[in-house]
């Protein structure tokens, strides 16, 4: 017979994506699962809360459920207690997780938007969003793939066959999908336009604040495509953190504040 444990559960729910982690009550990480967001928020935490399961975990050994992200508000569970928690507090609990009595920076590069969260004690210091542009997020990366007809998913390989970055300079998406056709017709590489762009994301995020103490760099974006770390890394004087699973950050804060909910 399988022994059972207490469960606790983070929901990250986002625009584009739903992460979620369960942690047992010593905040080892039990399983984790990632589902598209769509448009059925309530059934895209479900499936990623039932992916992140194994067949000795059981639904109802989760004993807290804390939500965060765009959509914390759009999720119920019969019977287990939920609490709702911004994804900027769950992004400074999961820092003092992993990297305790630190003073940091958060780099977050989502979908929709970027974040930069100072964290200094453990404690969430200030914190400051994009506007509301698509530049400096996953939205640019995916209007340059459906512009030049690549696989989003083929982004971060052709980066790193570039040896000419070519930036793209203009802020909105719009105009930046019209300075590439114009650099297409002047016959540059698809690579170096494709770097250039993720310079360009760096160079919209460090513009949103200034960047102080060690960074950790954390989304979606940095998940799929590690050249962006290596850009970051040349052009900030700063040790750079990446934590074993970036696109998870949020999820992870959630669920040890939902360990930390029973103490």
């Amino acid at each position: 017979m399988v022994s059972r444990k207490s469960l606790y559960a983070g929901i990250d729910i986002g625009s584009s994506f739903t992460k979620t982690v369960l942690l047992d009550q010593n905040k080892n990480i039990s399983g984790s699962g990632i589902n598209f967001s769509g448009v059925n928020l309530q059934a895209a935490a479900e499936k990623a809360l039932q992916t992140s399961f194994s067949e000795e975990l059981f639904l109802l050994d989760i004993k807290q459920v804390v939500t965060s992200g765009f959509g914390r508000k759009n999720f119920t569970i019969e019977k287990i207690p939920i609490l709702p928690i911004t994804e900027i507090s769950c992004s400074a609990k999961a820092a003092n997780f992993l990297y305790p009595e630190k003073s940091l920076t958060i780099i977050d590069i989502g979908g929709q938007d970027t974040k930069i969260i100072k964290v200094r004690n453990g404690k969430q210091a200030s914190f400051k969003m994009n506007r509301k542009c698509a530049a400096g997020t996953g939205t640019f990366l995916e209007e340059l793939a459906l512009k030049m007809r690549i696989p989003s998913r083929d982004l971060n390989e052709l980066a790193s066959l570039s040896s000419d970055p070519k930036k793209i300079s203009s802020y909105c998406t719009v105009f930046a999908g019209t300075e590439i056709l114009a650099r297409i017709r002047e016959g540059v590489k698809a690579e170096d336009m494709i770097r250039g762009a993720f310079h360009s994301i760096v160079q919209r995020v460090i513009e949103i604040d200034t960047i102080e103490n060690d960074v950790v760099l954390t989304g979606g974006v940095v998940a799929h495509n590690p050249v962006i770390i290596d850009i970051f890394k040349d052009v900030l004087d700063k040790t750079i953190l990446v934590p074993p699973d970036p696109q998870l950050f949020v999820a992870l804060g959630a669920a040890l504040y939902a360990v930390d909910s029973e103490s």
